[in-house]
């Protein structure tokens, strides 16, 4: 069973300390998306990003256990989610 504390921190990060701290998320996303873009010279979207960050935190969690690459990972995949809906 998940852990419903989990997915409460996940969101609670993406919409309250990190959306607090950096901005909207989808605006953050996209601003990552155009500097990541422009250095490997490839057009990438923000839910490209959110989906890669979400990698960065599941090989992080594969080295080590801490709880916030879980909680992230997590908030990462609910952004990707929501920003995958605009391609339906």
């Amino acid at each position: 069973m998940i852990d419903p504390a989990l997915l409460a921190d996940a969101t609670g990060a993406v919409m309250g300390d990190r959306h607090d701290t950096y901005g909207d998320p989808e605006t953050n996303l996209g601003r990552i998306s155009q500097l990541w873009g422009a250095w490997i010279g490839k057009d990438l979207s923000a839910h490209d990003v959110a989906v890669m960050m979400a990698l960065v935190k599941i090989s992080r969690a594969s080295h080590t256990h801490h709880r916030d690459n879980y909680v992230d990972g997590i908030g990462y995949l609910a952004l990707a989610e929501r920003l995958g809906r605009s391609w339906m």
